[in-house]
């Protein structure tokens, strides 16, 4: 494949950038998901705990913008850890991404699941079988979008994402008129101070609270098609990483508080994924208060978008380099997508989600797969932070403001999420555990067959 072939070039602008990064981070969705989880592990200490992942994350944001001077790489992560540390690291980059983003495809196609069973069937809403056939539609049905080409995924996009803006806007500006005087949990100080967090109690509200934040770098993953800049600054992707991220910062901190105000602690455990659901029937009447499913629903497709095409990206720049099988790498003629990553994701999906339907409830099949997912995001972010900072480690010399955005916080995040990720295993259960820890061994078996295949490739991060 020559250099000119392949992906479709300058397809995103900046405003669409931007709106893939929020779309990753799915704010509806991640609210929706992961607040019971969060809630229950670590109390009203949830709100200090998005705060302070927030901050970790930022810094692995910007860690990527300076990673992507190197050169526009839909591996991304994979890329850019391969160019600094050697190809074995880069890939065990990528396939852990690869890795979190299959097991996403359960964790969240079933909030969607359950949100359509709420408004069509409620009484099979607790049917394991029920959710993950519902879930197994929508998974086809985004895949087809994604398929067709990038034009077609942002403008969905950005379609739905000014729909599910303007619900939370309400549920917001809502919660706060209401409970402003009699709050179900009193705002207080301790709820961000440092000093209420132990060591355990930190990592666990943050390995939870990273997967609120997961899937802004999709912006990342779409550099060879976003627009670029004469400077070589990251161009429209990494302006979209950096506004996507500062966005969530702020909003998934006010929204706990939302729920928090809005909300007894039985209240949330027994909204599960349907929180927002909950918080609008005490703020509105009915038919209105279901505005509120219809808003999962649609932020959840997002991410199931954003997610499918990172994991295409990333599959594609691996395969391209022959860290993956080849086959992986074809790209459509027409619409010039990898439609073979993306039919691979689709198919390891739905597989995942035919196995979940056997467990014993959806709600042990979402805290197992985000814990999961927050133990690999861990895993490949911090080899991104830990890279960018080594590659820029002269900025040291070049000033406070230089030295703190390329190296210094970006390093610091990385540690963070190793100390996260290993605090955490001791806690996992048996089936976390293996699908956290054992789905990124796994990654030796691929690894060493297309060495045998193709023997020991370097990365050409010049590429694409």
């Amino acid at each position: 494949m020559s250099k000119h072939e392949g992906l479709a070039r300058d397809s995103l602008g900046t405003l669409e950038s931007i709106v893939m990064g929020v779309a990753g981070t799915a704010p509806a969705f991640s609210v929706a998901v992961t607040t019971a989880t969060i809630v229950a592990a670590v109390g009203v200490l949830s709100v200090g705990s998005i705060l302070y992942c927030g901050l970790i994350m930022f810094g692995i944001t910007l860690a990527f913008i300076h990673l992507s001077k190197i050169t526009p790489n839909a591996g991304a992560a994979y890329a850019w850890v391969g160019h600094v540390f050697g190809p074995r690291w880069g890939f065990f980059a990528g396939w852990g991404l690869l890795v979190a983003s299959v097991f996403f495809m359960v964790s969240a196609t079933i909030p969607a699941a359950t949100s359509t069973l709420v408004l069509l069937a409620p009484h099979l809403v607790d049917s394991t079988h029920w959710v993950a056939g519902t879930a197994a539609l929508w998974l086809t049905a985004v895949t087809l979008v994604v398929t067709r080409g990038i034009k077609h995924s942002s403008y969905t996009q950005l379609t739905l994402t000014v729909f599910e803006t303007a619900i939370l806007l309400a549920l917001i500006i809502g919660a706060f008129i209401k409970y402003s005087d009699a709050p179900m949990h009193p705002p207080s100080m301790i709820w961000i101070s440092p000093v209420s967090f132990t060591p355990q109690v930190f990592a666990t509200g943050a390995l939870t609270a990273i997967f609120f934040f997961w899937g802004w770098d999709v912006t990342m993953n779409l550099s060879e098609e976003s627009r670029s800049n004469q400077t070589g600054a990251g161009g429209a992707a990494g302006v979209g990483a950096f506004w996507s991220v500062l966005n969530m910062m702020l909003f998934f901190t006010i929204m706990m508080v939302v729920v928090l105000i809005a909300l007894n602690d039985q209240e949330i455990a027994n909204a599960d994924t349907n929180i927002l659901l909950a918080v609008a029937t005490k703020l509105f009447p009915a038919p209105w208060n279901y505005l509120a499913v219809f808003c999962t629903i649609v932020s959840t497709v997002g991410t199931i978008e954003t997610q499918i095409l990172q994991f295409s990206r990333s599959m594609f720049a691996m395969a391209r380099d022959r860290m993956l099988h080849p086959v992986y790498a074809q790209v459509h003629p027409e619409w010039q997508t990898p439609w073979m990553a993306t039919i691979v994701i689709w198919g390891l999906g739905m597989l995942l989600l035919f196995t979940s339907s056997y467990m014993p409830s959806v709600k042990e099949i979402l805290q197992s797969s985000i814990l999961a997912i927050g133990f690999q995001i861990c895993f490949y972010m911090s080899l991104a932070g830990f890279a960018c900072a080594w590659h820029y480690r002269k900025k040291l010399h070049s000033g406070p403001r230089r030295a703190i955005s390329y190296v210094l916080w970006p390093a610091l995040s990385a540690t963070f999420m190793v100390f996260i990720a290993l605090y955490s295993i001791p806690t996992f259960d048996t089936l976390t555990n293996v699908m956290g820890a054992g789905g990124l061994l796994i990654g030796f078996i691929p690894l060493l067959l297309n060495e045998r295949r193709f023997g020991r490739q370097v990365i050409r991060s010049s590429r694409p």
